[in-house]
């Protein structure tokens, strides 16, 4: 499997584009925007999101710059959620270091994540496209019910597989879903081309936070830049926590529920639970079948350097141990 470094290297110019539009875009007059945004800048990230605008872009053979454009406005709208998720998380450690609302308080980093979301609204009506703008504006809406839904299940023990999909659907694939829909709409996509690569980024989306939900139990701190086994003191019911519940046994169950009321459990305790029930694999299953929905969608694709990158995507987003 390619790492994300090589994966992105066929774009490595245009996301240097982007990468220049973000710190311009970041240039407000207001001393604390620049810090707080240089400080989650200069954090770095995957940049999965913007990454997946531009090849889907040039799958399709687009020779303009709005691709730039777009991309800088899906990585300020992931951003802007990250800042806000982190206050309502009590988050203190992202990326392998602290988080912005743990170095400069919550109320700053809410107000610089609405800054961040005012920023991409403007910067999307620079491109002209009001399908694309229709598409982004339309995602900052679900994510922002996703958010509101994963809040209404914390702490309770009784939420559904389905209700868990629900918000992954909503707070996680849906800005993958419109990175890559808008890459196509700017390249001037068939409906069918562009079908297909919504359907591509929800699938890979959701293939990518199923294997977070992995790597809550099983990945290492250094490597993750966070906290194992946050998801379980924020008290969320995720994939392996549900299966566990599904499949366990009754002292198993009660561990499990216990722990999603409390936020408060024997972490050795509960990750025993979940590999005696093979939560875990049955996750990356989950995830499997995701990546192989996403590189189906693809098919309709030609043969392409950045369609070849878009299915190494789908390997990258279950094969990944950070």
């Amino acid at each position: 499997m390619l790492n994300l470094s090589e994966l992105i290297a066929p774009i490595a110019d245009d996301m240097k584009a982007v990468d220049a539009i973000i710190r311009a875009r970041l240039n407000s007059e207001v001393v604390l925007v620049r810090t707080i945004g240089d400080y989650i800048v200069g954090a770095g990230g995957k940049r999965m999101r913007p990454a997946m605008v531009l090849m889907i872009a040039n799958a399709l053979g687009y020779h303009g710059k709005n691709h730039h454009l777009l991309a800088a406005v899906v990585e300020f709208i992931h951003t802007a959620t990250l800042l806000h998720d982190d206050v309502v998380d009590e988050s203190d450690m992202r990326r392998g270091r602290r988080t912005a609302n743990a170095v400069f308080g919550n109320a700053a980093s809410v107000l610089v994540g609405d800054y961040l979301y005012s920023r991409s609204f403007e910067m999307m009506v620079e491109t002209g496209s009001m399908a694309a703008m229709s598409v982004l504006s339309g995602a900052t809406t679900v994510i922002a019910e996703g958010e509101i839904l994963q809040l209404l299940n914390v702490h309770d023990p009784d939420v559904s597989m389905d209700r868990y999909l629900q918000v992954v659907r909503y707070k996680t694939a849906k800005l993958f879903e419109a990175a890559a829909q808008v890459g196509a709409i700017v390249a001037g996509a068939t409906s069918e081309q562009e079908q297909a690569a919504a359907a591509y980024g929800r699938h890979v989306g959701t293939a990518f936070q199923l294997i977070d939900d992995v790597l809550d139990y099983s990945g290492d701190v250094q490597a993750l830049g966070k906290n194992v086994g946050d998801d379980l003191r924020e008290g969320k019911p995720t994939m392996p926590l549900i299966r566990v519940m599904e499949t366990g046994s009754a002292g198993q169950r009660q561990l499990i529920q216990d722990a999603i009321r409390t936020g408060e459990a024997d972490f050795e305790a509960v990750a025993r639970a979940i590999h005696d029930t093979e939560a875990l694999e049955y996750t990356r299953r989950a995830a499997r079948k995701e990546a192989d929905l996403a590189r189906q969608a693809l098919s309709v694709y030609p043969a392409s350097a950045n369609r070849d990158s878009l299915l190494e995507f789908c390997s990258f987003a279950v094969d990944r141990d950070r």
